[in-house]
Formats: C-alpha cells, sequence, structure tokens
C-alpha cells in the first residue's frame, strides 16, 4: 500500500515536472534562443560588455518577476530558470502586503553557482545586482492593485502615493549603499518601467545614479495633456511680455531662473526601449524636445519593426527576440525632456 501510494505520488511529480517544462512561459520555451552561457572566458572577455546581451537578460529578469507572481498564484515554479543561466539568485522578492502580490525583485550575482562553472569573480559590466519591476497583470488576485496604480499614473503622472513606489525607493537606496551605485541596475516594464524612472529620479536627485532599462514605459496621462496646454499658454504668455517694456529695468525672469539653478554632480541618463506602435509609450519618441540643462537626457532605442498589433509593440518577449531591430532615437524628446527637468532644475 505504501509503496504503491510512492510511485502514485513520483509519478504526479514528475508529470508537474514535464508540464513545467512544455510549459508556454518556460525559459527553454519562450526565452531567448541565442544567449551564450556565462563561463571562464568572460573573465578574458565579458559577455556583459555587449549591450544587446545586457538588454536581454534585464528583460528576462522582469519576465521571471511577471513569473514570481503567477507562480504564487497557480502553485509552481517557472520562475528561477530566467535569472539562473546568468548566473544570479534571488535576494529579496518586494511584496505588496495590502494584497500579498510580487511586483518586484532583487537579484544579485550568485558566487556560487558561477564557481560551478569555473567564473571565478564576477565579469566586467554586469552589475552586483538588480532590481527587477514588472508591469500589470490582468488576474484577479493582483489586478486591483495594478489597476489602481495605472490609474495613478493616468492621473497624475506620478506614482509617489503608491506603497510600491515606497517599497522600490528604499530597496533601491538600500543596495545602492550595499554595493555602490555604480554595481547596481533597474529595470521595469509598462507599470513597473514607470515606477523604475520614478523611483531613479529620485534617488538620482539626492546625487545617486543607478543604471536603468525602461521597456515600454508609460507616456500617456491626463497630467500631461493638462500641461502642454499649459506649456503653450505659457510660450504665448513670454510672447506677448517680450513685446511690453518692463518698468524700472531689472533683470526680470533671467535672474529667477537662476536663482533656481542646482548643481547636480552627476548626470542621470536611463535608457528606454520603446515601440511606436504601443499606443502606452509611443509618446515618447515625439521629438522637438529642449535640452535638459547640465547635460541629462535619455538613450532611447525603438524597435523597427514596422506596424504590428498592441499586443506585440507592447510585449516584453520583443526585447529578447533574436529578430529585433533596434534604431538609436533622439536623446531628448519633449515628454523626457520634461520629465527630467526637476532633475536640473527646482521645479516639479
Amino acid at each position: 500500500m505504501w509503496r504503491r501510494g510512492a510511485v502514485e505520488t513520483k509519478n504526479v511529480s514528475a508529470h508537474a515536472v514535464e508540464h513545467e517544462i512544455q510549459h508556454p512561459y518556460a525559459f527553454n520555451v519562450s526565452g531567448p534562443r541565442n544567449v551564450p552561457s556565462i563561463n571562464w572566458r568572460d573573465l578574458i572577455n565579458s559577455t556583459w560588455k555587449d549591450a544587446n546581451y545586457k538588454r536581454t537578460v534585464m528583460a528576462c529578469f522582469i519576465q521571471a518577476v511577471y513569473l514570481l507572481e503567477l507562480d504564487r498564484q497557480e502553485s509552481r515554479s517557472l520562475a528561477p530558470k530566467w535569472w539562473k543561466p546568468f548566473k544570479y539568485k534571488l535576494v529579496q522578492p518586494l511584496i505588496d502586503h495590502r494584497d500579498a502580490s510580487i511586483f518586484g525583485a532583487v537579484l544579485e550575482w550568485d558566487r556560487a553557482a558561477a564557481l560551478q562553472d569555473l567564473v571565478v569573480m564576477k565579469p566586467s559590466g554586469a552589475p552586483k545586482a538588480v532590481l527587477a519591476l514588472r508591469g500589470t497583470l490582468l488576474k484577479a488576485p493582483t489586478m486591483r492593485r495594478d489597476i489602481q496604480d495605472d490609474l495613478r499614473f493616468l492621473a497624475w503622472e506620478s506614482l509617489k502615493g503608491s506603497v510600491r513606489f515606497t517599497t522600490a525607493l528604499t530597496a533601491l537606496s538600500s543596495l545602492s549603499q550595499k554595493h555602490g551605485a555604480a554595481n547596481v541596475v533597474i529595470a521595469g516594464h509598462s507599470l513597473g518601467a514607470g515606477f523604475a524612472l520614478q523611483v531613479g529620479k529620485e534617488l538620482a536627485k539626492r546625487g545617486v545614479c543607478v543604471e536603468a532599462h525602461l521597456f515600454n514605459p508609460p507616456s500617456v496621462s491626463l497630467a500631461s495633456s493638462l500641461k502642454s496646454v499649459g506649456e503653450r499658454a505659457g510660450v504665448a504668455w513670454r510672447m506677448l511680455k517680450s513685446v511690453i517694456p518692463m518698468r524700472g529695468g531689472g533683470g526680470g525672469d533671467a535672474d529667477v531662473a537662476r536663482s533656481v539653478e542646482t548643481e547636480v554632480k552627476q548626470v542621470w541618463m536611463p535608457l528606454l526601449y520603446v515601440n511606436n506602435s504601443d499606443y502606452i509609450c509611443c509618446y515618447y519618441s515625439d521629438g522637438g524636445g529642449a535640452e535638459v540643462s547640465g547635460g541629462g537626457g535619455a538613450k532611447m532605442f525603438v524597435a523597427s519593426k514596422g506596424k504590428q498589433s498592441f499586443v506585440e509593440a507592447h510585449g516584453l518577449e520583443q526585447w529578447w527576440s533574436d529578430d529585433l531591430e533596434l534604431e538609436m532615437a533622439i536623446n531628448n524628446s519633449k515628454l523626457i525632456s520634461r520629465q527630467l527637468q526637476s532633475l536640473y532644475k527646482d521645479y516639479p
């Protein structure tokens, strides 16, 4: 009787493993195909110096966060396969305690796993720690809080009021203190990219600049629309003032502008990955932005695959696709210029 029960348990376990191997979200099914394995040769010529490799790994880490939450909901274990091939380990999941959902994860270089492949030290260019943040999941257990933050961004173009913002900022600040800002990366997709942008920006205001990879960051909000109206009104007002003589001379707006300039020790330049067929992030590629004071801006890469459906254009998997073609775009779009301006001026 005992033997029969043991055999049945073994068969169930084997079936579960086989099901996970064939699952559509399994790394071997939907993950990148031609990613080189880290080995001792990376100590001489590091794969991490390849921008395409780094982009692929960051996208995989974010996919792992999506799967951490789905694994929690569905009692499985697909997520680890998305960080283990790159010699990283899960150190801390970021949990929204309001619904117990996982919205982010801290991954660190796994020295023990690397030593098994004779990689005795971290390759040049590989971060010591990565904070990865997922986007919206339309699944009942977490959908309410995800959409709540989507609406928060839509209304205010700010996520500072969210519990998740505070949690992510605390985690990133702690990692920067532990490893040094130069050894830390933050990455996010969709809503997660919105959090990554605003958390990274908040830390940059304190003089701590970490590398940021932002995939399909949200660019549409009511607040930005109202700001655009305000900017057009401001231009008209300045034109009017320019033709009206000013009483008593004085320095006028130029003196005021100089008085609010603040010194920035470092320039923070996030990396944005956008697709013009994705209506959530496409406004980032709208050119004509003013140069950001202090030399700031963003490196923007646009997927050049022609017209795509929204699902394809907003999907995370495109960023590790073998046939991905990227074009380096403008450094200062109107939207990114406005969002980063507060790093160098004393106004939001």
